[in-house]
């Protein structure tokens, strides 16, 4: 197993850990990740020596109990099963013609534990979304500079008192971001490596204190509206 495989099988890890207190019977997130995983792989097509073209719309159908407990979750859930796709697709040099979105769905005539894809290749605009997982805790990324501290006066106030006020700020322009110390007391870690300011690349890992920050971004289509309109049927 590759470098790749293992990182799947870690955010695989992540988001059902991540959610086992909530599910602790019935369907599990770790079969939809399994899943959406095996819809890429059915439906890869190649186009060219160097492009496989795979879906990027999903819809997730449940049964009206796993349904009323999966989207209790609200967006985290859906952020999760974005990454772990766009991750998947990575490793296997998939490529998208548009943002990914999923949507889930509930229909009466499935049985709990049970689900259905489907899915459709959808050309269109990528919403790059940067996202902050603070201890656990995902925060959008909405504005161009976002200080993480522990005063009540920073963007993202963390419970951890080791780390300054105002420890670092992350620089967002829309397309790539850059993480800055703020002259902190006990510094910061870019990927275990002491920093005052660098670039911050997707899937970075920023250490404050005892605080684990990881910076990502997914794509996530920017065109959902559309997306009621655009459904082929998949297998499971």
């Amino acid at each position: 197993m590759g470098l790749l495989d293992n990182f799947e099988k870690g955010l695989e890890r992540a988001v059902n850990g991540a959610f086992a207190k909530t599910f602790k019977s019935g369907l599990q997130p770790v079969e939809i990740t399994s899943a959406l995983r095996r819809e890429l792989d059915t439906k890869a097509a190649v186009v060219s020596r160097d492009r496989i073209l795979v879906p990027n719309r999903f819809t997730v159908r449940l049964s009206p109990t796993d349904y009323e407990r999966m989207t209790g979750l609200g967006d985290s859930l859906i952020d999760e099963l974005t990454q772990l796709v766009q991750a998947h697709a990575a490793a296997q040099r998939y490529s998208f013609a548009g943002g990914i979105a999923i949507e889930l769905t509930e229909q009466d005539s499935l049985s709990e534990g049970t689900l259905e894809i489907s899915s459709v290749n959808v050309k269109g605009t990528v919403a790059w979304t940067p996202v902050l997982d603070v201890n656990g805790k995902r925060y959008p990324i909405t504005r161009s500079r976002t200080v993480i501290g522990r005063g009540t006066d920073a963007d993202i106030t963390v419970d951890d008192s080791s780390i300054s006020r105002k420890h670092v700020e992350i620089l967002w322009d829309g397309t790539r971001a850059q993480v800055n110390d703020l002259g902190s007391t006990n510094g910061a870690l870019l990927n275990g490596v002491a920093v005052a300011k660098a670039p911050l690349p997707a899937d970075s890992v920023i250490d404050i204190g005892r605080t684990r920050i990881v910076f990502r971004v997914l794509a996530q289509s920017a065109d959902v509206d559309q997306f009621a309109d655009l459904r082929v049927e998949g297998t499971e």
